[in-house]
């Protein structure tokens, strides 16, 4: 790319590629404080009530499976479209849904949206904005894929408090129109169209294995050791893993390069990448869940009590994002995930002595640190590798995000789960299955930690990228 300045148009179209996103992601969360009058309403167990989470995660990870061949196929304004009509006709339907299955079938449709909105807006980013101004932009990007989950409680609790969870839809069904016809408007890009096959083999399995994994998760809160359904879903998940290396290895075509992960540099940033997703979707499930569960407030009160973290994230993006343009990835990763660290473990210590206030600060340390790190993480990875190689890695790090918080979900909530079988006392049984979770994502975010120190020791041996070096 030969310009130096950011257009006009580049920034109205990655408004409208950010607004359609962030309305996706939004609903991620925003039922999750509904999860009680949703099961009270739809006579559901949580078990099943999640899925309206973790389904719409996982159908947004197949999606973006797809986008590097998407992308190189079709223009992006008439990706944009198809997805914001897809959005419409979803939302529309989880509105109006008299039950548990045309709910879950609206929120599908919603899914299909956001897995193509989110690749495309980081795709028009990276092909409209100047290298030296990139980690801003992408900071800006991050900011709507982290901030929109965190919002997401604190929008669901007032509205699912003071109205109705079906308001959850209604409010945001102007946003998505808007965002339609200024992204007809806005969106121009130049259609690089590749001769390159679609894998539907490689498709096939990556889909069969993620929802094994998912299945296994899930399966684990309550199945029984002799439960040969779970033990089913272990082994298809087995077999597809297998079958999915093989393919990477000798397929001619590719749903995704993997193989940019075997760059150390690149699996590390991956790594962390998921590992950050997978705690702040967790986190995002697990709060509202854990404040009116185990500390009987309200709904309201669930969303209220992670608005300020999610305040404090929404600031600290774009300001992180400057950091690492102007200093690089190590200072802002590593304080990042140190913060993530210290707030989990935290979390985890004083679980049955947390309070609304006690809450409230750990979840804005958290979040400060989610937020300083996240958009960093993917920035420096599109950084190291070559301009071919950017559709690749986009997609695969946006399926690496979507597919880390519907396990992160589906985890969770299989602790819970458990836990409530094993206690019959439904408040102490949520507090022990929280405390479980603070543990599991306290070790996780010690993974992420030694990850970034282990990535910054390999960036300190190798040559810094240049701006004449890369070309985007």
């Amino acid at each position: 790319m030969s310009q130096e300045v950011v257009t006009t148009r580049a920034k109205l179209a990655i408004l409208a590629a950010g607004a359609l996103t962030f309305i996706g992601i939004l609903t991620e969360t925003s039922l999750t404080v509904a999860f009680p009058a949703l099961i009270t309403e739809l006579g559901k167990p949580l078990s099943t009530i999640q899925w309206l989470t973790s389904g719409y995660l996982l159908t947004v990870t197949f999606v973006m499976s797809m986008a590097s061949f998407l992308v190189q196929r079709f223009r992006a304004r008439t990706l944009f479209v198809f997805a914001a009509l897809a959005c419409t006709i979803g939302t529309l339907v989880c509105a109006l849904a008299p039950s548990f299955t045309p709910l879950l079938l609206g929120r599908l449709l919603q899914a299909v949206a956001t897995g193509i909105s989110t690749p495309l807006m980081f795709h028009i980013v990276f092909e409209t904005i100047p290298l030296h101004k990139l980690g801003t932009y992408v900071g800006i990007a991050s900011m709507v894929t982290s901030f929109a989950p965190a919002l997401g409680p604190t929008y669901g609790g007032i509205l699912t408090h003071a109205m109705s969870w079906r308001m959850i839809f209604w409010f945001i069904l102007p946003v998505v129109l808007a965002s339609l016809a200024l992204g007809i408007v806005a969106i121009r890009l130049p259609l690089r169209r590749l001769d390159k096959r679609f894998d539907l083999y490689g498709f096939i399995t990556l889909c069969v294995l993620m929802y094994s994994l998912i299945e296994v998760c899930d399966r684990l809160g309550n199945a029984k050791a002799s439960d040969y359904r779970l033990w089913a879903f272990v082994l298809t998940a087995v077999l597809c893993l297998a079958l999915f290396i093989w393919h990477m290895v000798h397929g001619k075509q590719r749903i995704l390069d993997f193989r940019l992960l075997a760059r150390p540099i690149l699996g590390l940033r991956a790594t962390n990448f998921f590992l950050l997703q997978f705690t702040n979707i967790g986190m995002s499930f697990l709060i509202p869940i854990f404040v009116q569960n185990a500390m009987h407030m309200d709904a309201l009160s669930a969303g209220l009590i992670v608005l300020p973290g999610s305040l404090v994230g929404s600031l600290v993006s774009p300001i992180a994002g400057k950091i690492y343009d102007r200093k690089g990835a190590t200072l802002p990763l590593v304080v990042g995930n140190a913060s993530m660290l210290i707030g989990a473990l935290l979390l985890w210590y004083f679980t049955h002595s947390l309070t609304a206030v006690s809450l409230m600060c750990l979840y804005v340390f958290v979040r400060f640190g989610f937020n300083f790190s996240f958009g960093n993480t993917m920035s420096d990875a599109a950084k190291h590798v070559q301009a071919h190689e950017k559709g690749d890695i986009n997609a695969l790090f946006n399926t690496l995000q979507q597919f880390a918080g519907s396990l992160g979900t589906a985890a969770l909530s299989a602790v819970i789960t458990h836990a409530q079988i094993v206690n019959p006392d439904a408040t102490s049984a949520v507090r022990d299955g929280g405390q479980s979770d603070f543990l599991l994502l306290s070790v996780l975010a010690a993974c992420g930690l030694i990850c970034a120190l282990l990535a910054a020791r390999i960036s300190g041996k190798q040559q810094e990228p240049t701006l004449e070096s890369i070309e985007i």
